[in-house]
């Protein structure tokens, strides 16, 4: 089971991520109750039932799926998991990203899939706060170097706005 890291702490993780069984398809697959986080199609497909059946709405969000389909929809998302599936692939950076900086979403933004304790400072610069460390990997040895891996960065972020030039006197 991953672990959870949230606010630079660990955390306990409420949310279950609904996965399609063979056969399932996201029309016909049973929503279960509680904290869920839904993949993207299964939000298009069962988007007005979701919203009356469910009280807190997660999104799963797959690095060939864009989050321009569902700006309209952020306002419904607690959480927003972004899938990185495996270390080489960075199309989730751009996903949070865009999510904080040109839909501005203030919820809490995941990054889960194959999420290592080096990308940590990398992730928090795009805008996430949460992260769902790969199975077998040490939570507080993440919280401990992960996020310390550089004293400053030159560039502008989510996390820092102003480039370093701009905040030297």
């Amino acid at each position: 089971m991953a672990q959870l890291i949230k606010d630079k702490a660990v955390a306990v993780d409420t949310w279950k991520t609904l996965e399609l069984a063979e056969g399932e398809t996201p029309e016909t697959v049973a929503l279960p109750a509680g904290d869920i986080i839904f993949p993207l199609p299964v939000w298009q497909a069962r988007k007005t039932e979701i919203i009356s059946t469910c009280k807190r709405i997660g999104l799963l969000i797959q690095p060939d799926e864009r989050v321009e389909d569902v700006a309209g929809d952020l306002e419904y998302f607690i959480v927003i998991a972004v899938n990185f599936p495996k270390f080489v692939d960075g199309r989730g950076y751009s996903t949070a990203s865009l999510l904080r900086q040109r839909y501005a979403y203030q919820g809490e933004l995941r990054a889960v899939g194959d999420v290592l304790h080096d990308q940590l400072f990398f992730m928090q610069r795009v805008g996430f706060d949460s992260y769902a460390l790969k199975d077998g990997k040490n939570a507080v040895h993440a919280v401990n170097k992960g996020f310390s891996s550089f004293g400053d960065a030159y560039q502008a972020s989510t996390s820092q706005p102003q480039p370093l030039f701009r905040r030297r006197s």
